[in-house]
């Protein structure tokens, strides 16, 4: 019966080089009183008996591992899955490995992720908050783990985060629509508890006002985060109330498109359509949707700077970066 050969430890690696346990645990973690020759003759020695760090041993002896978790609210959205993929491309060249824990925008799912990612000893956290409340947040900071806030931010909450400028966001998307003569627009808004639906709202206001128009409350419409019930919300406004669409992200836009698909109604044509987020920069698909650029490795790129600089005990007050977005043309316009 053939048995799997074992790990070489420390002690092989000091047998065959020479040197003390002691200085061959030190060079392999890159120690400064270790010269570089001494660290490339136990390198070398290391890599030709196989030799795998221990990553649990490792983590005892530092209290963290060279993992950063990543908890966002819906990995079925690819705007998220996009956004995972950067942060995993950008950490990965810094030495740390990533791992994803998906929320379903739920509250008690997300306090479950976070304490979930604490036991399993990461250095530390980039998060999109469901926002419903700011406990799980203030239970981060207590915790004392790096985190950062991606996507969405606490205006009485002082963390870092990285997010869109999504007030002007929103109001770029609704002058684009006045521009292209649309007057009557219907804003499908993500619910107001989440940060960039509420800043994106008063863009949509502050552009309508600017171009003399009123605030009709019947055309401010909210849709769930997720999507379940989305339908009823959409078809509860009169088609003809409206000729221009501003949805909150480009998957409540292309669900609109479906449904008006569904009866009858031609994109472009009969209804424009504008999303956010151009998720279609990163896909190749049939069709070309008008969308608000968040310019999502940028975001992710941050996220991570800022992170590994809180690991790194930077000590910086905090940073508070806001990207500012673009309008995408496309053919739904």
């Amino acid at each position: 019966m053939a048995y799997q050969k074992r790990n070489a430890t420390l002690k092989d690696i000091a047998e065959k080089t020479g040197f003390s346990i002691n200085t061959v645990s030190r060079a392999l973690r890159d120690m400064d009183d270790i010269s570089e020759a001494t660290k490339k003759k136990i390198r070398k020695a290391s890599k030709e008996l196989g030799h795998v760090e221990n990553s649990i041993a490792q983590s005892l002896r530092l209290g963290y591992t060279n993992t950063i978790a990543v908890i966002i609210g819906d990995v079925s959205n690819p705007f998220f899955a996009i956004q995972m993929k950067e942060v995993e491309t950008y950490a990965r060249r810094a030495g740390y490995n990533t791992f994803l824990i998906n929320t379903n925008e739920d509250e008690q799912q997300e306090e479950i992720a976070i304490k979930s990612a604490l036991n399993q000893m990461v250095a530390g956290i980039i998060i999109c908050p469901t926002q419903k409340s700011d406990k799980n947040i203030l239970f981060l900071k207590k915790s004392g783990i790096p985190f950062v806030l991606q996507g969405r931010r606490f205006s009485d909450l002082d963390t870092d985060y990285v997010v869109v400028n999504d007030e002007l966001g929103g109001y770029l998307a609704t002058h684009h629509l006045i521009e292209k003569h649309h007057h009557n627009i219907l804003c499908l808004h993500g619910p107001l508890f989440i940060s960039s639906a509420r800043e994106r709202l008063a863009g949509y206001e502050r552009a309508m006002r600017e171009a003399g128009f009123p605030i009709d409350p019947a055309l401010e419409v909210e849709v769930p985060a997720l999507g379940e019930g989305f339908s009823e919300a959409f078809l509860s406004v009169p088609f003809d109330s409206y000729s221009g669409i501003f949805a909150f992200s480009d998957m409540v836009a292309w669900e609109a498109w479906a449904a008006l698909k569904e009866h009858g109604l031609d994109v472009p044509k009969d209804k424009a359509l504008i999303g956010f987020d151009n998720i279609e920069s990163r896909l190749v698909l049939p069709f070309n949707m008008t969308s608000v650029s968040s310019f999502k490795g940028k975001m992710a790129m941050l996220s991570v700077d800022i992170l590994l600089k809180r690991i790194r005990h930077d000590k910086t007050s905090s940073y508070k970066l806001v990207i500012d977005p673009a309008v995408k043309e496309g053919d739904t316009v």
